[in-house]
């Protein structure tokens, strides 16, 4: 026959032989842990679903402030939103050069469809080591208050040193010239290959063309130590002791205003047809 003790040691339920068991114990500790990363991992996984229409409102905001900066229009204080809608947004299909209404410009994002398998297209030869390219982007036209455009913002990307460059190009209405670069996303060496934020830098590509012969000639806008035989307009000075990142910016931007990305529309940008 049991004793007493015995009899009232297995009539307690699990919980209280659970909260009695000697906190040393290798069963409570390993059961307390797990309790308090199942528990983490809730609020961990509840934040990040109450947060993600926030950071999703915000990664749209900077895009915006981006698009404005690169088109020269940015000012502190100035009411985002309603800045941005000077430009209009345009999904279009790089291999022909056209706008298409097949998507919501508003809703298309870039990102997603160079990943997804029916609308991008495996690279061979691809010198931005993108991987794979979006048959379709989003491009923004920005017009003068007449209604002439005045300029077109195009969303470029590549590998740099250490990381995928996120940005946009702004060029000139007439298709050949460059307004501006600017990078909304990278993981460069700080003080090195992320000098592509620098504003100095930056600056460098104010007025630099694309190609020579007002357009009709060779692709020609290189990144480098030294200018290339058609001369300085066609030169930005690469990045001090950042060789691998300036190669990464020259390859991406050569790419994207190639016929494999976005000349087929900067001929109908030349030809005033947008």
């Amino acid at each position: 026959m049991p004793d007493q003790d015995t009899q009232i040691n297995t009539s307690k339920n699990p919980i209280r032989r659970f909260l009695d068991a000697s906190p040393d114990g290798t069963a409570k500790t390993v059961t307390v842990a797990l309790g308090l990363c199942l528990v983490a991992s809730m609020v961990v996984s509840a934040a990040a679903v109450a947060l993600r229409p926030l950071q999703e409102r915000n990664a749209a905001l900077d895009k915006q402030v981006n698009i404005i900066q690169v088109a020269g229009l940015y000012e502190q204080g100035i009411d985002v939103a309603k800045s941005f809608e000077a430009f209009e947004p345009h999904v279009l299909e790089l291999s022909t050069g056209e706008f298409t209404d097949q998507f919501d410009p508003y809703k298309f994002d870039d990102r997603a469809a160079a990943d997804d398998l029916t609308l991008s297209i495996p690279l061979q030869d691809d010198p931005a080591s993108i991987g794979r390219q979006a048959k379709y982007v989003t491009v923004y036209l920005l017009r003068d208050a007449d209604g002439a455009l005045d300029k077109v913002i195009l969303p470029v990307y590549g590998y740099g040193l250490w990381s995928t460059l996120y940005g946009f190009i702004a060029i000139e209405e007439d298709g050949n010239t460059i307004y501006g670069l600017q990078f909304y996303d990278q993981a460069e060496t700080p003080g090195l290959g992320a000098e592509v934020d620098n504003p100095r830098w930056k600056a460098l590509w104010r007025d630099k063309k694309l190609r020579t012969e007002d357009g009709a000639g060779e692709l020609a806008i290189t990144v480098a130590k030294s200018p290339p035989p058609e001369g300085r307009d066609y030169y930005v000075d690469a990045l001090s002791g950042a060789t691998l990142t300036s190669r990464g910016v020259d390859n991406l931007v050569r790419f994207w205003m190639s016929e494999r990305g976005f000349e087929p529309f900067l001929k109908r940008v030349r030809a005033g047809d947008i």
